[in-house]
């Protein structure tokens, strides 16, 4: 299996996630930095693009941010020939990028930056990340798609997940008892990439 994985916001190209399908399912896994563009969801669709024009992939699985990023992907790139896996995606980001009110929102465009402070990483996104939100939230894939999210996701709603699961005809949603990590859906990956690779075109 031939996979493309988009880690998320603070993952890295060596999580548990990807090293976990080399490992224990022997799959070979391409897994770029997702921010070697930018920070943005416009710069890190772009460097998943770039990995689909040069190679071809049987599966491309996008993790929270990396998920959103996956299915710009797939929305701009119909005519590839992969699956698409996301777990836990960040649909909807511009309404939900770390809970901000409408006056945090407004003073981060007027001051033009914002302070990022998470588990690792700690800097400064300008503007722009929110206005490439704005423009790339909501994507509808164009490829076979399945969604799996976590019931006690506490960052990213389940029920963004279950709207694009009702929107998009080539999605289906597999809803699991885990938090926005999503350890336990390790476990499931093979069987969800069988069970998606089987599905008709």
């Amino acid at each position: 299996m031939r996979v493309l994985f988009a880690h998320g916001f603070e993952g890295g190209p060596s999580g548990s996630k990807p090293t976990f399908m080399r490992e224990s399912l022997g799959w070979d896994v391409r897994a770029p930095v997702m921010s070697d563009l930018g920070w943005d969801i416009e710069k890190q669709t772009e460097v998943l693009l770039r990995e689909i024009d040069e190679a071809d992939y049987d599966l491309v699985i996008g993790s929270s941010m990396g998920g959103l990023a996956a299915a710009n992907a797939s929305s701009l790139r119909g005519g590839s020939g992969f699956r698409l896996l996301l777990i836990a995606p960040a649909f909807g980001l511009y309404d939900s990028w770390e809970g901000l009110t409408e006056e945090e929102l407004s003073e981060w465009r007027e001051v033009g930056t914002r302070r990022y402070k998470g588990f690792e990483l700690d800097m400064d996104l300008g503007w722009g990340f929110m206005e490439a939100a704005g423009r790339m939230s909501w994507p509808e894939p164009l490829h076979r798609t399945t969604i799996v999210h976590g019931t006690k996701d506490d960052v990213v709603s389940i029920e963004v997940s279950r709207k694009v699961a009702r929107d998009a005809a080539m999605v289906e949603l597999v809803e699991i008892d885990d938090g926005h990590r999503m350890k336990e859906c390790l476990p499931l990956l093979s069987g969800l990439a069988s069970e998606l690779m089987s599905r008709g075109a």
